[in-house]
């Protein structure tokens, strides 16, 4: 039961692709805030040979300064948990050690893992084992690709953000919600998917237990307890340790509406909340994912590659000398002329980083539509469809829910791009309500406090959330206008 007299501290662990965050949360009177203690910029390494790699011990450097800022503030943190992205991972040695390099989804060799693999196994029974969606960059196409000889030399397979735990508290395992994105899990008996590990070759033993969202993991190891000033009974958990797990369950809905969900980031995933996975040809055709979140929840949802297009952009030009704020290109895109030209996002081509700008207009002149030439019409390709390519994937879930959606929750940085959210609303003819931006780390915090009876349930939590942030609510506009370019998208989808 919640104590609405005392203020309850905890602290999230939150690592995105572009930034990680340590953030302190503070619940009291059933109200949320939130203070941003230490940011960590993240983003891929390229080493000599062109491999793309992450700087995880780096990242985890930051944490630990970000812990001792804590410590100073004298405050009685509860807990702290970790989040991040999915389908990355570490290899840790039989001293515990991180067998480097941890690879980033984005290099090269994903491809390659699962043109090889798909060889041995079909992409039916994969999907049949595991209900996920198919994506080079998946887990399990990774993991075909390392060298026999460094799976021999590793005894643990660790997701990015149980890494992070582990470091902290030294329990290795697995959140079910990061376990559910590798492609080697059981949706149904919420089990490692065994058959298919032993089909693809894995060493089984080096797949650790997987435990519920909000399991207690242990305590601060004591030297970083020294390290830093914190307590060392503070307490480690794993939460939804995958970021848009931890999202999905902050979303502050109203009981009862048929909503859908956006984490809008540099990847938008879009889905929505079961019970029950959905596991059939259907599913498998349409390309959708079985994740589970918070109380083994099911996120029926599909990846699309989001707001990456429009930050390799401004990547670009702030390299060129041309620095622009998102603020800015938001504000260049919106004065733009509408429907200059229109690209498939999904477009394997837009995947890897650079010369973005040159990928749009080769695909523009492709399809035989006017390159964009402005910043602000480069972002305003990218932006419209985005919303274009939202839409198709609302239909689709109604399709495969059989359950019409009368109201879209976008969280996450994304939320804050007005232009995308109103062209969202336009596309797809239903309500966009945005918010909160930190939905995440709130997702990590509010579960953090359930588990630790500071909240008597996950209802409990996301009304916690909702009476804590604003919700912007942006209404349909021109929908007849956007059904019209929606149909001259459509022949963008199917082309190869």
């Amino acid at each position: 039961m919640e104590n609405n007299s005392t203020a309850k501290h905890y602290l999230a662990v939150d690592l995105g692709a572009e930034s990680g965050r340590l953030i302190l949360g503070t619940l009291v009177d059933g109200r949320w805030s939130m203070e941003e203690i230490q940011r960590m910029p993240n983003g891929p390494i390229t080493g000599p040979d062109g491999t793309l790699t992450w700087d995880l011990k780096g990242i985890f450097d930051g944490v630990l300064k970000g812990l001792v800022k804590v410590a100073a503030k004298n405050v009685a943190v509860r807990s702290i948990a970790c989040d991040a992205w999915g389908v990355d991972y570490a290899l840790l040695d039989g001293s515990g050690e991180v067998l480097d390099p941890v690879h980033h989804y984005r290099d090269a060799r994903c491809p390659k893992g699962a043109e090889s693999l798909l060889k041995r196994v079909s992409w039916e029974e994969i999907f049949a084992a595991t209900g996920l969606q198919y994506m080079p960059i998946n887990t399990l196409f990774q993991l075909e690709t390392e060298p026999e000889e460094r799976l021999k030399q590793s005894s643990v397979f660790l997701t990015i953000g149980d890494l992070f735990n582990y470091w902290l508290c030294g329990v290795g395992k697995i959140d079910i919600s990061s376990a559910s994105t590798t492609q080697m899990f059981d949706p149904r008996t919420l089990k490692w998917a065994d058959s298919l590990i032993e089909r693809a070759g894995f060493p089984r033993a080096i797949f650790p237990e997987v435990v519920p969202c909000g399991t207690r993991l242990g305590t601060l190891q004591p030297e970083l307890a020294a390290q830093t000033g914190l307590s060392p009974e503070l307490q480690v958990l794993a939460t939804c340790s995958h970021d848009t797990g931890a999202a999905v369950a902050a979303t502050p809905v109203e009981p009862g509406a048929n909503w859908a969900y956006l984490s809008s980031g540099t990847w938008s995933l879009m889905g929505v909340e079961r019970s029950q996975s959905i596991i059939n040809d259907t599913c498998r055709e349409l390309n959708f994912t079985n994740e589970l979140g918070l109380e083994n929840s099911v996120r029926l949802l599909k990846n699309i590659i989001g707001l990456w297009i429009v930050q390799e952009l401004k990547r670009e030009w702030d390299a060129e000398g041309r620095p622009l704020s998102y603020s800015e290109l938001v504000d260049l895109a919106e004065s733009a002329e509408p429907f200059r030209s229109l690209i498939n996002p999904n477009d394997p081509r837009f995947v890897s980083p650079g010369d973005m700008s040159h990928r749009i207009v080769e695909y523009c002149r492709e399809t035989s539509q006017p390159a964009p030439e402005t910043p602000g019409q480069f972002v305003r390709c990218a932006l419209e469809s985005l919303a274009l390519l939202y839409r198709v994937t609302i239909q689709q879930l109604e399709q495969l829910t059989e359950s019409p959606i009368d109201r879209l929750h976008i969280f996450g940085g994304g939320c804050q791009n007005r232009a995308l959210n109103q062209w969202t609303a336009n596309a797809t003819g239903i309500p966009v309500y945005a918010g909160p931006v930190e939905a995440t780390a709130l997702g990590n915090m509010m579960t953090q406090a359930i588990a630790l009876g500071d909240l008597e349930s996950w209802e409990a939590g996301r009304a916690s959330i909702g009476r804590s942030f604003p919700v912007d609510i942006y209404r349909p506009q021109e929908f007849d206008l956007w059904k019209e370019q929606a149909e001259k998208f459509a022949q963008f989808l199917n082309q190869k």
